[in-house]
């Protein structure tokens, strides 16, 4: 699972599927990823950090803003769904409500503000 610590520069894909994979320090691949893809590969880049890099894992979904109860629900034993799939999917969401937000909130033309400051 060594591969997943390669970072790279992205060669293609959208700009979700190239954050995701930066925060997660994965290799970008040479072709786009549909979302079954990203998310089965972020699945299993998960599943070696909850094994070996839970402390970088953690901090990671914290610092995406990830909501603590639903990691906690996702790591709970006994779910019908294996905890990385489980946060790769918060992840996947946490990601689309980022980029929602980025388009709502986007700026077209700063250099027009009025920057009078006296």
């Amino acid at each position: 699972m060594e591969e997943f610590l390669n970072r790279t520069e992205p060669k293609n894909g959208d700009i979700a599927t190239t954050e995701i994979l930066r925060d997660f320090e994965l290799t970008i691949p040479d072709k786009i990823l549909s979302e079954k893809e990203l998310l089965d590969y972020l699945s299993e880049a998960i599943a070696y950090m909850i094994e070996h890099k839970l402390d970088f894992l953690l901090s990671l979904l914290y610092r995406l803003d990830i909501d603590e109860d639903k990691i906690n629900k996702a790591l709970l034993p006994g779910n019908s769904t294996p905890a990385n799939t489980a946060l790769a999917h918060l992840v996947l969401e946490r990601q689309k409500q980022r980029l929602a937000t980025k388009k709502a909130f986007k700026v077209q033309n700063p250099s027009s503000w009025d920057w009078d400051l006296e």
